[in-house]
């Protein structure tokens, strides 16, 4: 079954990038992906598991958790 995986990942350079979509490549069940390195989330569709997708990312040594509901595409300035 096709489902789309949004994660947070920090991700500070077009290395970091070139490093997701490296293993993101490799992944089996993966259609398509997207790497925003300026709101650091990458999306995911395909015939994927959530957790493993996750895993897959996260063997790239960048800190990644599941993209909350609700969270702000953007950081939010205090005033």
């Amino acid at each position: 079954m096709s489902q789309t995986v949004v994660l947070k990942v920090a991700m500070s350079c077009e290395g970091c990038v070139g490093a997701v979509k490296r293993v993101l490549g490799k992944m089996e069940g993966v259609d398509s992906y997207d790497v925003d390195l300026k709101d650091q989330r990458v999306t995911v569709k395909g015939n994927v598991q959530p957790e493993a997708v996750l895993q897959t990312v996260s063997k790239t040594g960048k800190k990644t958790s599941f993209w909350e509901a609700g969270e702000p595409a953007e950081p939010v300035a205090a005033v």
